[in-house]
């Protein structure tokens, strides 16, 4: 009987400790909520000349990820916003001039990932996105009237990362991504984003 109960205790007291060691010796699996900040800067990527502009992006994200030995799978969902603005000019005629200012962002995707270290990870993202813009447009520099719009554009994201691990439920990320947009509004002008993106999250 005294064994048994020195063998209870043991037990509970590893138990705590073993509950720790789990994430910490290479587990990223489970769910994760992440706030996101970073560099955005949106380019006309058609013929015309473009100036890409810089801005804050900022937002958040929620996933899940699965993982089978070093190998990690899982899927992201994000809503972002942005203050960027771009400006093309000679986009449809000579002397033109297009305005794009960048809102909010809807992406929903997966991601695939490698097991580096027990508190790193790095990944490829892929996905799709949908941004809201606001599109001036004016037929010459020093025309009056402009013809203002809003509108959602579909596109798709691609990107990569790594994830590293400040406690056992706390990470931060550093994250590349390429997105890219198809016409406005039938205007001749495909909108790409690079940005860079870093995050502070929880996983539970």
């Amino acid at each position: 009987m005294r064994k048994l109960a020195m063998a209870v205790l043991a037990v509970a007291a590893a138990t705590p400790a073993m509950a720790q060691d789990g994430p910490a010796n290479g587990s990223f699996e489970g769910g994760r909520v992440e706030v996101l900040a970073g560099y955005d800067n949106v380019q006309d990527g058609g013929d015309g000349d473009s100036e890409g502009r810089q801005g804050l992006a900022y937002g958040g994200r929620i996933g899940y990820d699965f993982q089978r030995g070093n190998l990690l799978y899982g899927i992201d969902g994000e809503l972002t916003d942005a203050t960027t603005k771009a400006r093309s000019y000679n986009a449809l005629a000579a002397g033109d001039r297009f305005s794009v200012e960048a809102g909010r962002d809807l992406y929903v995707g997966g991601r695939l990932g490698y097991v580096i270290s027990p508190q790193a990870m790095i990944y490829g993202k892929a996905g799709y996105t949908n941004a809201r813009f606001e599109s001036r447009y004016q037929a010459t520099t020093n025309a009056e009237n402009e013809l203002v719009d809003k509108t959602n554009l579909d596109g798709f994201r691609l990107g990569a990362g790594l994830e590293y691990k400040l406690t056992p439920t706390s990470f931060v990320t550093a994250e590349y991504r390429y997105s890219h947009y198809g016409d406005l509004d039938g205007y001749d002008i495909d909108l790409d984003r690079h940005q860079l993106m870093a995050g502070l999250g929880i996983r539970f």
